[in-house]
């Protein structure tokens, strides 16, 4: 515990899925969090939440992808707080999936805007404040950066933007004292795997857990734990880092995950008090445009 003690975040997403875990877990470890994100996310619930169990956070709604709400974000935090530490880029969109020649345009725009134009506003309006606190940057990526995905080709291409602009920063800012470092999930338990929330159809779901040699999705907890580390003074030798939270799916694209056991397919209970990994709207927005998305009926 405390292993984030005085230390302020923002985490980007912060309302639902991976970025809800990441927020309480921070707080959990004594850091005050910005709870990030759009109007339409529970972000008010989650501080209350934090708050609640003692911890400290306040909520920021906005389109990060614009640069003024992006340094408005970063302002509250040293406003509130006093400084930053850590910047945690985890929003993200992933509105359709599609071979690429029936793929929407409207949602490949709208993901460029979410998962790269977000993490560029951030990065760049939160490194001025990172700089003098010798701090870090952690940035959601993803195994379909790393190997490319099938029905998801352009948002695989939008974390491999994720992995190599993280890899810059590390060599670039390394003189000012700030690291920076990329998580890569693999299939996570949140709206967006679930056909029910999601764009994926029943097909997809299947083969994306077979696909698994650990034979299921992982939690958000589990990410949220692989977050804590990089943010934290325990890596303070790491930069310029990938590191994959993905059940091994990286290593082994096949139905390794069909063999696996009952038992052993079973998700950690975990300790975190998790309300919202199956909130937040997977589709394109403000226009909803749901007819775009290939869903199972």
């Amino acid at each position: 515990m405390n292993r984030l003690q005085n230390k302020v975040a923002i985490v980007t997403g912060g309302g639902a899925g991976i970025g809800e875990a990441i927020a309480k877990k921070f707080a959990q470890e004594g850091a005050a969090v910005v709870v990030a994100g759009f109007p339409q996310d529970p972000v008010q619930a989650v501080v209350d939440e934090i708050k609640a169990a003692g911890g400290r956070a306040t909520g920021f709604e906005g389109d990060l992808s614009s640069q003024a709400v992006a340094e408005a974000c970063v302002q509250t935090a040293v406003g509130e707080f006093g400084q930053l530490d850590i910047l945690v880029n985890n929003a993200g969109t992933f509105p359709a999936a599609s071979e690429l020649d029936e793929y929407p345009v409207e949602a490949f725009e709208y993901m460029v805007k979410n998962n790269i134009y977000t993490t560029f506003h951030m990065s760049r309006a939160a490194l001025p404040e990172l700089q003098k606190t010798h701090g870090n940057i952690v940035t959601a990526g993803s195994e379909a950066g790393h190997m490319g995905e099938p029905m998801n080709t352009p948002y695989g291409g939008t974390k491999g933007f994720n992995h190599a602009f993280t890899k810059g920063i590390a060599a670039e800012q390394a003189k000012h004292g700030v690291r920076a470092n990329c998580v890569g999930p693999g299939p996570i338990d949140t709206a967006w795997t679930h056909k029910e929330t999601g764009p994926m159809t029943a097909e997809m779901e299947k083969q994306t857990t077979e696909g698994v040699p650990m034979g299921r999705r992982g939690t958000t907890e589990e990410v949220a734990n692989v977050y804590l580390f990089l943010a934290s003074d325990e890596a303070s030798y790491v930069t310029g880092a990938i590191y994959y939270v993905d059940g091994g799916t990286t290593i082994s694209k096949s139905s390794a995950g069909a063999q696996v056991p009952a038992d052993l397919k079973k998700e950690p209970t975990g300790k975190l008090d998790i309300q919202h990994k199956l909130d937040g709207n997977t589709e394109v927005r403000p226009e909803n445009a749901g007819h775009m998305l290939h869903k199972a009926d």
